[in-house]
């Protein structure tokens, strides 16, 4: 995630664009807020979960819904990530195609992820058990689509989405963004792809990542 504006010569439009950059976004989140707050939420997702699985009272139960919260909200909050971020590709050429290309592809993604949540805290609410909700799942991801649709392939693109748009910006926008954020975002991502255990530090390592991104969007 990454990034501001054009270069230093452009300087009096630059501003404008931060301005816009800043303030895009689903619900008026700025950008730079979202970025924080996207890996935060999901950080407290992974502690949710954990803390839930440890006191043995995770699904379905409070400790489930509050976890699955947490997650839908975190997702919800990269929204205005790629929304705003996509502008700083440029607003021409090759570079706005491929910003708008790794955009609009985390952003279906992101509509599928959260799909999956929804799922997930409707069956932790109208389930009185974890073998009622383990049938229910059943149901669920046996209506031919559903898997790939909402559980398997179109959510990596979230995460595609995202690791295409910083390691785009980190070439593009080298004065603002890291050559080592796409690394840490892919590193995130695979922490959290090897075991939810580790989503606290998938969230880290994505946090890292975009902190030197919302210093320039604020700067």
């Amino acid at each position: 995630m990454t990034m501001m504006r054009m270069a230093t010569e452009r300087q009096g439009g630059t501003a404008d664009e931060a301005g816009m950059a800043g303030t895009t976004g689903m619900g008026r989140m700025p950008v730079g807020a979202a970025l924080l707050a996207g890996p935060v939420l999901m950080a407290g997702y992974g502690v949710a979960r954990l803390v839930g699985r440890a006191v043995g009272d995770y699904g379905p139960g409070a400790w489930w819904s509050v976890a699955h919260l947490l997650f839908l909200a975190g997702v919800l909050a990269f929204v205005p990530v790629f929304l705003g971020l996509r502008r700083l590709a440029g607003e021409r050429g090759g570079g706005r195609v491929a910003g708008e290309v790794a955009a609009w592809t985390g952003l279906l993604g992101a509509a599928a992820v959260v799909v999956q949540a929804v799922i997930d805290l409707t069956a932790g609410f109208v389930s009185a058990d974890k073998e009622a909700m383990s049938e229910m799942f059943d149901r669920v991801q046996g209506v031919p689509g559903v898997m790939p649709l909402v559980y398997t392939v179109v959510p990596m693109l979230f995460w595609l989405g995202l690791l295409a748009l910083v390691t785009l910006l980190a070439f593009l926008r080298r004065d603002l963004v890291r050559a080592w954020t796409p690394i840490l975002v892919l590193a995130g991502t695979v922490a959290m792809a090897v075991s939810l255990d580790l989503l606290p530090v998938g969230a880290l390592c994505l946090a890292v990542a975009l902190l030197p991104v919302r210093r320039g969007l604020s700067g």
